[in-house]
């Protein structure tokens, strides 16, 4: 196996979904209902092409940027996705190790199965924490006070789950949530024997506060000094919003297309987020990133980062902590490919002009 190595992401998964019960393979594959956006998602990069430039001296490639004053070497991060300990043993310990010998950024999930304190003591960098707001504020403040005392630089609020989207997949597999030790304590998960549907939605059903609301936003900010990166916004309307109350930051998610069906795909969404925040606070996008080249469609399209989800789950069920570190290191790989061949010497050098969006071919035409 290891001289015979998985070349791009595609393999990966489907190494993941050789390795994987069923169960475990459907709920980090799967989306909401139809699965529209999920497709779209990825679909959504096939439709921008590259306008490369020749003759230009590529001998030296500069794939870093900064996010928040922390430097990275590539503007690739390792999105918030829970449960690791379904696809490894190791769980976000063997991730986080992963991301950090690639220098990357990780944010943490909140459905993370290893201990918030395990995770910062198992690798020294820097890292991000997702929450969620609880019915129950006392928890999610128990969690932020957590994450910052463990070093944690910067909390993403996730914004698009007041409640679960419908995965139809998890319901039919009467998926079981996984446990999570950072709730141990915190909240009782006795009754989570329901019948119907799947137990992660009942488990979902009774910790999501459905009234969240931007004031939400303005109390997580009296808890914590640590920035703020609202994600999972995917308007012009909710862009601006969110510089309003301050976010230090605005992630294009549609959470990876399990929450609402016919969202738009996020690199479809990108650019009137972008417009809308007119550089005052750096943007983020994720869901869909297969490949180097649709990073560089990102960055064109104005993202300071991208965060990069399930490809990075693949490589960790398929080879554990080897296969995490190993999609980060091909992704990094194929970037910087892409970036020599469209003449992009550094990621200033990605500009608009270097892609070609729909909205660009429907202009053209009139």
């Amino acid at each position: 196996m290891e001289n015979n190595l998985p070349v791009n992401i595609r393999e990966y998964q489907e190494l993941a979904k050789k390795a994987l019960p069923k169960m475990h393979y459907d709920y980090i594959n799967g989306g909401a209902e139809d699965e529209h956006t999920l497709r779209d998602n990825i679909a959504a990069y096939g439709r921008i092409l590259l306008r490369p430039r020749v003759l230009v001296d590529v001998s030296n490639i500069y794939m870093s940027t900064s996010l928040l004053g922390y430097d990275m070497p590539s503007p690739i991060i390792v999105a918030p996705t829970g449960s690791h300990k379904l696809a490894n043993p190791e769980g976000e310990v063997a991730t986080a190790r992963a991301a950090a010998s690639c220098n990357s950024i990780m944010v943490l999930s909140f459905s993370s199965s290893c201990r918030i304190e395990e995770v910062a003591s198992s690798c020294s960098a820097i890292r991000f924490y997702q929450l969620y707001v609880f019915k129950n504020r006392d928890v999610s403040a128990t969690l932020v006070r957590r994450a910052e005392s463990h070093g944690f630089k910067a909390i993403v609020l996730t914004v698009d789950t007041p409640m679960l989207g419908r995965r139809e997949a998890d319901i039919r597999n009467k998926m079981v949530a996984p446990p999570n030790e950072n709730l141990e304590g915190l909240m009782s998960f006795d009754d989570l024997d329901s019948t119907d549907g799947s137990k992660l939605e009942k488990y979902a059903r009774d910790m999501l506060d459905p009234s969240l609301s931007w004031k939400d936003v303005e109390w997580l900010k009296s808890i914590t000094s640590l920035p703020i990166l609202l994600k999972g916004i995917v308007t012009a309307e909710d862009a601006r919003k969110a510089v309003e109350v301050g976010a230090a930051g605005v992630i294009v998610s549609n959470h990876g297309a399990r929450q609402l069906d016919y969202a738009p795909a996020t690199i479809s969404a990108l650019e009137e987020v972008v417009k809308a925040v007119a550089g005052a606070v750096p943007v983020l996008v994720d869901g869909g990133v297969r490949r180097g080249t649709d990073v560089l469609k990102a960055l064109a399209l104005g993202a300071r980062a991208v965060m990069v989800g399930r490809p990075v789950l693949f490589g960790l069920a398929a080879r554990g902590e080897a296969g995490a570190k190993h999609v980060i290191e091909m992704l990094n790989r194929e970037l910087e490919l892409a970036m020599a061949l469209c003449g992009c010497r550094s990621v200033a050098e990605v500009t608009r002009d270097r892609v070609v969006t729909e909205g660009d071919r429907l202009r053209a035409l009139l």
